[in-house]
């Protein structure tokens, strides 16, 4: 189906912005008392519209366009343009790993270790310069430099494209995390894999077309609204999978209970749903709950299916790091995330949290990179083995890049490094990514992108390229005016699409 939209003349721009028909109706006048004239010409323009849309509805194009979207929001559409990438995993690295640890050497740093740093900061305890405790090596076709603490993913290099030169607007961790997946401070934005099935619908009507897959070690920084829908149908919203225990509780029915009373169940309640329904037809979340309790009930037999990886072979679990405590649980979260996009489910977040390493970089990041480095390597490589690489995108980051600097007091339990959103890296594979490559350049400590410089946006921008959606297009009318992921737009980077 075609995204069906309306348009308003936007005065920065000079051009039309089109917007959902799903918000309901348009903006309206400021209201005014109606002359003799005034009131005849609304009064044939709304004629004129009755005959319209019963001419429509007629030859079935009107309510065919409405049942599609207001009752399956989540249908597939045809993308704005062609792409390979049919599916997004993001793996988000919470606590904001250093990006001079991790894929941006600064060997002139090194130079400045245990020194007392010149600029001026707000607090007067004294700080002092941190060089990486991790050795890097070039790999790869490219001769790309990637730290000791990712030995197996250096072997993918080639089909990374690593940005160097990304930074964002806030440092404080729950304001950069909801930042990096709304693209605003503050909760109550629609999220990154809300607007990508709202734009693209999903391929599997039995399972969740945005899925997220915590930490086992606790919550994300902000919770639930990092994968809100907001505004955008119900439908729309990410279904969180538990990381330890069941993956959906009381997804399996009580004993003594068939899939016939169940059946019956729900009809019945849809029944009495859709008497409410017919009048008060404008209820979105009267139809989102409908529609997920369908969804529901067909995921009792999808859900266990994707998620048994006990049907994997010996030689994916190894793949995976599956059989080694430190690797079990992100490894766990990565090869599912593979059987649920071989299985059409649109966008996949895997969270990994402890990248937040104040004091004790050399362990805190070294831990990290244990845990999430052979089960990457195994998803991009798995991925390609199946031929599902060039139709997946995978991104890689965090919510802000660290200092060069931290204060005397952590120098003495081990130094780490503190906030920097001036500089920051991400990485994506596969879904058309040109990989082997290197976009942008930070200072010579790392601490500022200087060249090819892009923001948070131009992140989000570049993703829904990837996945075949403008980002100026894909916009919902909602609080007076339309909204994007990207705001007033972000900047496709361009180094990275082929």
């Amino acid at each position: 189906m075609k995204i069906v939209a309306k348009t308003e003349s936007n005065s920065m721009s000079n051009k039309k912005l089109p917007a959902p028909v799903l918000e309901g109706s348009y903006p309206g006048l400021i209201s005014r008392e109606l002359d003799r004239r005034d009131c005849l010409f609304r009064l044939g323009s709304g004629l004129g519209a009755m005959a319209l849309s019963s001419m429509l509805h007629q030859d079935g194009t009107l309510s065919a366009a409405q049942v599609s979207a207001n009752e399956r929001p989540l249908e597939p559409k045809p993308p704005h343009f062609s792409r390979p990438a049919k599916s997004c995993i993001f793996l988000f690295m919470s606590g904001a790993p250093s990006q001079m640890d991790t894929f941006d050497p600064k060997p002139e740093l090194d130079k400045y270790h245990g020194k007392p740093i010149t600029r001026i900061y707000g607090s007067l305890e004294k700080r002092l310069y941190v060089g990486s405790p991790f050795k890097f090596s070039r790999h790869g076709q490219a001769g790309v430099d990637v730290s000791e603490i990712f030995p197996h993913l250096a072997q993918c290099v080639d089909d990374l494209a690593i940005v160097r030169s990304l930074h964002t607007s806030v440092e404080a961790h729950t304001t950069a995390t909801f930042f990096m997946n709304t693209g605003e401070a503050i909760p109550g934005s629609p999220s990154l894999g809300s607007w990508l099935i709202y734009g693209l619908g999903t391929e599997n009507e039995n399972l969740p077309a945005f899925v997220v897959l915590p930490d086992h070690r606790g919550g994300v920084f902000g919770g639930s609204m990092n994968w809100s829908n907001a505004y955008l149908p119900a439908a729309c919203q990410g279904t969180l999978l538990n990381p330890v225990g069941p993956a959906i509780v009381d997804l399996v029915p009580n004993y003594g209970i068939s899939r016939r009373q169940q059946r019956d169940n729900l009809t019945l309640l849809n029944r009495l749903n859709e008497q409410y329904l017919d009048s008060n037809p404008r209820n979105r979340d009267l139809l989102g709950r409908m529609r997920n309790y369908e969804l529901a009930f067909r995921m009792q037999s999808a859900v266990p299916d994707a998620l048994d990886i006990g049907r994997e072979t010996a030689f994916t679990r190894k793949q995976y790091g599956l059989d080694e405590n430190v690797t079990e649980a992100m490894g766990r979260k990565c090869l599912m995330a593979r059987r649920m996009v071989e299985r059409g489910v649109r966008f996949i977040q895997i969270y990994c949290d402890g990248w937040d390493s104040h004091e004790n970089i050399a362990g805190g990041h070294a831990q990290r990179g244990l845990e999430v480095d052979r089960p990457i390597a195994g998803l991009i490589e798995d991925l390609k083995q199946r031929g599902l690489l060039d139709e997946t995108l995978v991104v890689w980051g965090g919510e802000f890049g660290r200092t060069a600097d931290n204060t005397m007091t952590f120098f003495r339990t081990g130094p780490g490094r503190d906030h920097n959103k001036e500089a920051m890296v991400f990485w994506m594979a596969g879904g058309g990514v040109k990989g082997g490559r290197v976009i942008g350049a930070t200072n010579e400590l790392g601490t500022k992108a200087v060249e090819n410089v892009y923001h948070t946006h131009d992140l989000h921008a570049t993703i829904l390229h990837l996945m075949g959606l403008d980002d100026m297009e894909l916009t919902y009318y909602h609080g007076g005016r339309f909204k994007r992921l990207t705001d007033l737009g972000g900047r496709t980077i361009q180094e990275v699409v082929s």
